[in-house]
């Protein structure tokens, strides 16, 4: 065979074989490509079921039934089962060296449980109390334990039964305003309730506080 046909036929399958290895090249970067778009794909879908089952489980851990009070003219709500008792005003012994908010102690049945003024907690200005003023006991977690604390509030409004698509998350206030202690706003009958976390009103020192007092 001439030297010069040699020559052509093995361009030719150079150039076949460049061709084809290019052509596998871009094959296997579509398949590549293809599978990690589809990897995305099945992570963004597992990302979005896990979001909405957590979304689920939020809307349920906050629906039930809660107790219904009022902070200078405002709806508050507790979950019904953190309510031990209410009652009206009674006498409360003082305790010194205690926050503002800390009102003292009561003797109830034996025992002996501290009462707060949840108006002066909350920086409201401080009311004089009424007939309508109501100490509801609650239990929260402290660091030892449950223990039992009285919350004085304007009035006891109802027990109300709260869906869990009527709760919504709390607005963001800004980072100086804490609103870790808010559950969520719960929109009944055009207006808003605001549904505390009563585990988190207070903060550690001043659960500890408390403790001293019981």
């Amino acid at each position: 065979m001439p030297t010069q046909r040699r020559r052509e036929i093995n361009a030719a399958g150079f150039r076949s074989a460049a061709y084809w290895r290019l052509y596998n090249n871009v094959k296997l970067k579509k398949l590549k490509t293809n599978q990690i778009n589809g990897q995305e794909g099945v992570i963004g879908m597992e990302v979005q079921e896990e979001t909405s089952v957590q979304a689920q489980e939020t809307l349920m851990d906050r629906e039930g039934k809660y107790l219904t009070f009022t902070l200078a003219g405002e709806e508050y709500g507790i979950g019904i089962l953190k309510v031990r008792e209410i009652f009206g005003m009674m006498p409360i012994t003082s305790v010194p060296q205690t926050p503002v908010f800390v009102k003292g102690v009561i003797n109830l049945r034996g025992q002996v449980i501290p009462v707060i003024d949840l108006r002066l907690k909350f920086g409201l200005e401080e009311l004089e109390y009424s007939d309508r003023t109501s100490i509801i006991v609650v239990e929260v977690k402290g660091r030892t334990g449950n223990m039992q604390i009285g919350i004085v509030v304007d009035s006891v409004s109802e027990v109300v039964n709260i869906k869990g698509e009527d709760i919504e998350d709390t607005p963001m206030f800004g980072a100086r305003l804490e609103t870790e202690y808010i559950l969520g706003m719960a929109k009944m009958e055009g207006k808003v309730n605001i549904l505390l976390d009563i585990d988190r009103v207070l903060n550690a020192d001043e659960l500890a506080a408390l403790e001293k007092t019981a």
